[in-house]
């Protein structure tokens, strides 16, 4: 039968079709597959051999010239051998040169073997097989495949240990309707009946999806070995069936086939890990040590990557110990996996020593530690070994250039990220979606739209457009410059959109203030099939949040509950912010009740969100009781207590716990020290003020403006105007409004006139049409007694027509909120409201009048 090659536009890999043919006249042998002759792809690029003159004078014979082949670990002492081959008369032997084959492979030498291939006089079955084998071990399956076809047209009787090597390439293709013509080959030729067929079947079934074809060959293999069982405990734990793949080691224990070796334990452990089962995976461990089954390093390897997904550094040093008390130290994927689980659970310092001491320079332990420290925020130690990697004679791949991106990025080093980006185009670098994704995500932390549209064409260019991450990356772009139109175009040029393109695209509309979009891109969602999820909800209604929508984020809550959709813990703290915004306590409460049932409330994040909440609602004792409720507190969280104390004006408090935080270990951050500045205004406290600004310095820590103005107010509220002026005049930047103002208050307070006068000009310049600012100048003149610039200023505030802003204060009743102005008379209840206003007021005259002594009324 024909097999024609089949290749779609949609598909890049070759796939084979298989067609009878009318009988040959290699009738004689078992059915033989006939097809057009294909054309070599491998290309040899060593032409010469090198010669060792330490085997000239020596006698040697095929067995011979097959052992000292089979030690050979380096292309030179190969190569030497092949010469001394050649001079030798064994040009031609089929034994000696298919060794020479199997040791080139060895070697990495895939082009020296394909040019002795294309040699050799005489091939045998052997032969072909040699290098077949070679090009399924360096994963190059369909030039495997291709060269099967060229023996099919070889006058050889196959013979059934062609077709396990055979499966193997249908494995690796994943190319399931290839699998199935093999099989029915082997079947026609009576290769089934042989184990390793057999064998090699129910791995090729597993390894592409088909557990039911895998099961079904193995029960009606006549002939079963421990292979046997261990290619179906495999196919069980690939296709994540691992309570089967259990059940069916149980069942090998007593069927006296065989019994379970150690890598029947090996499959189903690793099974049971890769599918997130990591207890059970260890729990297995242990039983098969209790059946006298030690573990050996592929035991070791298959469990280390979900132990490291536990990120536990007490679990990394016990297996660890482990490890080297049973002497797996040596095998280099065993290190690289301990490497993996210290790097995961954060544990650097130890992955270092690891990686120093134990670890095998290659690029896999190099991406490891890189990672490892941008994960950690150490981006410089990943960069200096991203420049060691050379040095040591590793070779950058695709990994390790994305691994330093994508740390760059996750470090706001945005500039950094995307200067290693152009290197990795200069140097010829064959980017990835993964690489064009964090580039792209550079651009929206940079701010730099043009770049990003570069990279955009360069995606289009390389058909990288349409991959899904790559277009959530361009979504996430232009909605971070406002162009929600551009961000859709992104999106439709998505082949296979999922719920998290969706999410990210409602998410970024809802951003974008585009709220009269959202109805019709949920319908369009629905239309597609997705339902709207909680992630859905929570990028509504942080937009909503965003723009300053808090009542409709607070409405569209209760809608996501309606949905039968409990929130998550992002929702809460999305929402959290909502009501600190519009001061509701009650609702507020609520959502603090909620997020107690789910147990929320312990979360560093949420805790400093329900103490800002209740703060900004004017609870500081509810906030200092959410704060002591935080498991794990952090500098955010002390942050978020130290600010309700200046808040509230606690400055006693926030000097003390501006000292504990200290004590506890805590790098106070700018955050941090703008804080503790204005608890020093509200305690009057100088000295402690300027002794922490000055120290901001040594925690590096640069002063902003927000900290110059913070000791202004501290300086003049504490009657130091000049101090406060000269501070001023020293700054290294431009005073603003905020800073002026603050000079002007404590001239109020203290009466300096003059200074007042000088920051009043300075705010009027800044600010002209504030009428706070002239009414702040008017209170210093009536306080000093200087009524006739207080009249001018009167003066000038009527002229221009000026008016205080109104304040404004607002009453939750039940679900809703009321929010009235002075003179407001745009509620529906005005007449109502006023009319009890007129009652209260007349009982507090009634009361003060009869309540007081008669000498102190007054008419």
């Amino acid at each position: 039968m024909a097999i024609i090659p089949l290749q779609t536009v949609a598909t890049p890999r070759i796939s084979w079709v298989f067609q009878l043919p009318e009988r040959s006249s290699y009738s004689h042998y078992p059915p033989i597959i006939a097809f057009s002759k294909l054309k070599s792809i491998c290309k040899p690029i060593c032409n010469s051999l090198s010669f060792d003159q330490s085997f000239t004078n020596l006698p040697l014979d095929s067995t011979n010239y097959t052992s000292i082949l089979e030690s050979c670990t380096t292309p030179f002492l190969g190569k030497s051998v092949h010469a001394h081959a050649l001079k030798s008369g064994f040009h031609g032997h089929e034994f000696v040169e298919t060794k020479l084959l199997q040791m080139y492979g060895r070697c990495e030498c895939l082009h020296d073997a394909r040019m002795l291939f294309d040699k050799m006089p005489k091939r045998n079955l052997y032969t072909w097989l040699a290098l077949i084998s070679v090009y399924v071990d360096y994963e190059l399956f369909e030039d495997g495949f291709l060269l099967f076809l060229d023996l099919l047209f070889e006058d050889l009787r196959l013979d059934f240990f062609v077709f396990p090597v055979v499966l193997k390439i249908c494995s690796g293709l994943q190319d399931m309707e290839l699998g199935r013509q093999i099989h029915g080959f082997v079947i026609k030729a009576m290769f089934v009946l042989n184990v390793y067929v057999g064998n090699g079947l129910i791995d090729m079934y597993g390894k592409c999806g088909h557990l039911g074809d895998a099961k079904k060959v193995f029960s009606t293999m006549f002939e079963r070995d421990s292979v046997s069982w261990n290619c179906l405990l495999s196919a069980c734990s690939v296709n994540g069936m691992v309570d089967e793949a259990l059940e069916n080691l149980d069942k090998m224990s007593s069927s006296g086939d065989s019994v379970p070796n150690v890598i029947s334990w090996s499959g189903v452990i690793s099974g049971f890990a890769q599918n997130g089962y990591v207890n059970e995976a260890i729990e297995l461990l242990s039983r098969m040590r209790a059946r006298g089954v030690e573990p050996n390093a592929q035991t070791i390897a298959g469990v280390l990557p979900a132990l490291a997904k536990l990120q536990t550094p007490r679990l990394g040093k016990e297996i660890h110990a482990y490890i080297t008390r049973h002497g797996f130290m040596t095998n280099p994927i065993v290190v690289n996996g301990l490497l993996d689980v210290y790097r995961r659970s954060g544990d650097m310092e130890n992955a270092w020593k690891l990686f120093s001491k134990f670890s095998v320079k290659n690029v896999v332990s190099f991406n490891t530690m890189i990672v490892g420290f941008c994960d950690t925020g150490d981006v410089s130690k990943a960069k200096d070994l991203l420049n060691q990697l050379e040095k040591n004679g590793v070779k950058r791949d695709l990994i390790t250039w994305n691994a330093m991106l994508s740390g760059y990025v996750d470090n706001l080093l945005f500039e950094e990220g995307l200067n290693l980006f152009k290197e990795m185009l200069i140097e010829g670098i064959e980017v990835d979606s993964y690489t064009l994704g964090s580039a792209l995500s550079a651009c929206s932390g940079k701010g730099s739209l043009r770049q990003g549209k570069e990279i955009h064409c360069q995606a289009i260019i390389k058909g990288l457009n349409s991959n899904p991450f790559v277009a959530e990356a361009l979504i996430e772009m232009y909605i971070t410059f406002q162009d929600p139109k551009a961000a859709l175009q992104a999106f439709e040029e998505v082949n296979d959109s999922d719920i998290s393109t969706w999410n990210i695209l409602i998410s970024g509309y809802a951003r974008c203030n585009q709220m009269d979009a959202l109805p019709i891109l949920l319908k369009t969602m629905r239309e597609y099939g997705f339902d709207p999820n909680v992630y859905t909800w929570n990028g509504i209604i942080s937009g909503h949040v965003e723009n300053g929508h808090y009542e409709v984020a607070l409405q569209l809550l209760k809608e996501m509950q309606n949905t039968n959709l409990r929130p998550d813990i992002y929702t809460i703290g999305i929402i959290l912010p909502a009501c600190s915004k519009l001061a509701t306590i009650e609702r507020g409460k609520q959502v603090h009740g909620y997020s107690i049932r789910c147990g929320y409330d312990s979360n560093v994040y949420i805790g400093a969100a329900l103490v800002d909440m209740y703060s900004k609602c004017g609870s500081i004792k509810n906030a200092i009781r959410a704060n002591s409720r935080i498991l794990k507190p952090n500098l955010i969280s002390q942050n978020a207590v130290l600010t309700a104390y200046a808040m509230h004006g606690l400055g006693e408090e926030g000097i003390s716990l501006f000292n504990t935080i200290l004590a506890n270990g805590f790098v106070p951050d700018e955050i941090t020290f703008l804080s503790v500045l204005s608890a020093c205004v509200h305690a009057g406290k100088i000295d402690i003020g300027n002794e922490i600004f000055n120290s901001m310095d040594r925690y590096n820590v640069k002063a902003s403006l927000k900290h110059y103005t913070a000791l202004v107010g501290l300086l003049s509220r504490c009657g130091k105007t000049n101090e406060a002026y000269k501070l001023i005049r020293n700054m290294p930047m431009e005073p603003d409004s905020v800073t002026w103002g603050a000079l002007l208050g404590g001239c109020v307070v203290s009466g300096d006139v003059k200074l007042g006068e000088m920051a009043a000009e300075k705010l009027l310049e800044l600010e002209p049409n504030n009428s706070g600012n002239f009414i702040l100048l008017a209170n210093m003149y009536a306080l000093s007694g200087r009524w006739n610039d207080l009249l001018r200023i009167r003066k000038i505030i009527t002229e221009r027509r000026m008016r205080k802003n109104a304040g404004c204060s607002w009453i939750e009743d039940g679900n809703d909120v009321h929010v009235f102005t002075a003179s407001d008379s745009s509620h529906i209840r005005t007449e109502e409201i006023y009319s009890m206003l007129e009652n209260l007021t007349m009982q507090m005259k009634t009361w003060a009048y009869t309540s007081l002594p008669y000498s102190e009324c007054t008419y």
